[in-house]
């Protein structure tokens, strides 16, 4: 499917709620990766479950890889009320609330557990209204998308490594100031263009867990993995928060319930495939470098949860305070 225009995307799916009682409700749901990671058999499961919950009633379509647009640009349609759901993450949604994108922080949690503590805490309640207020709901925050490293053509094992390296980034703030920190130029180049960035030399270097490299095969130009581990990745799946209250509260709560199902299955997929990506790799001819010096990034990465002036002051103490419980 061809990518539609912006304004007509939004406008033919932008729906009133006098009917939807009686009218089939189709939620288009896109994101930025491939058929075979985690992420999307996560997305086609909720749409399974929602589907045979609703007799058919509510049908999800997923489209992968771009298809609907960039990430920035489907949260946009999102926020001018498309009934379109996105797979996401907390640094694109702090576009909208800046607080919300210190969950995509470096070395913020080691485990993937500790998520949870923040998710149950009176902070992220409190954020998850001022999403709303900004025009999103989210039907799943849980879904675990895996450590992200850093896949290059020679080993990092310390920060010093990484001098002047241009790794390929997403286009958010959280991303640019962490690899800066690292001493490296991130050059922002969306997912679907980052195999032919680094085969042309766009770019040396890219970020991502193990599925999502893995599953744009960039292993095809680029033989080194190092096990950096610097963002620990969940997902969120925001839809329009006006379009979503218009709906019966049936389907509010069937969307809510299976949501929270469709971040459980991709947190069981992604850590139960670890392994067998890992093995992939090296039947490819991937060299994977696991003695990296996490400290040292550690701290060389602490001055990012200082760079972000429209945070809440105090904001990294609060998210630590609330891991600590």
């Amino acid at each position: 499917m061809k990518r539609r225009d912006f304004s007509t995307l939004v406008a033919a799916t932008a729906l009133g709620g006098k009917s939807m009682a009686q009218e089939t409700i189709r939620i288009r749901m896109a994101h930025s990766l491939s058929t075979s990671e985690p992420a999307h058999l996560a997305a086609e499961f909720f749409a399974k479950n929602v589907a045979q919950r609703t007799n058919n009633r509510v049908q999800v379509q997923v489209f992968p890889s771009e298809q609907l647009g960039s990430g920035k640009e489907v949260n946009e349609m999102i926020r001018q009320g498309a009934n379109v759901m996105n797979i996401t993450d907390p640094g694109y949604l702090s576009d909208f609330v800046p607080d919300i994108g210190v969950l995509n922080g470096p070395y913020l949690i080691s485990d993937p557990k500790d998520y949870n503590k923040l998710l149950a805490s009176d902070w992220y309640a409190a954020t998850e209204k001022k999403l709303e207020t900004a025009g999103f709901s989210l039907i799943m925050a849980n879904g675990f998308f895996g450590q992200r490293h850093l896949i290059s053509n020679k080993p990092v094992r310390k920060p010093e490594d990484m001098a002047g390296m241009t790794v390929r980034v997403p286009p958010n703030t959280m991303w640019l100031e962490t690899f800066k920190a690292m001493g490296a130029r991130p050059t922002t180049v969306q997912w679907s263009e980052v195999y032919n960035a680094l085969q042309q030399n766009v770019v040396t270097a890219a970020e991502a867990p193990l599925g999502s490299l893995w599953g744009s095969k960039l292993h095809e130009v680029r033989k080194v993995i190092s096990m950096t581990g610097h963002f620990t990745a969940f997902t969120m799946w925001p839809i329009n928060a006006g379009y979503f209250r218009k709906l019966p509260t049936d389907v509010q709560r069937i969307l809510i319930e299976e949501g929270k199902r469709g971040g459980d299955e991709m947190t069981r997929l992604t850590l139960e495939l670890q392994n067998d990506y890992v093995n992939k790799f090296k039947a490819a001819g991937v060299q994977f470098v696991s003695d990296v010096d996490l400290p040292a990034f550690q701290k060389a990465t602490s001055s990012v949860y200082k760079a972000f002036q429209k945070w809440t002051p105090g904001l990294h103490d609060t998210i630590m305070a609330a891991l600590r419980q």
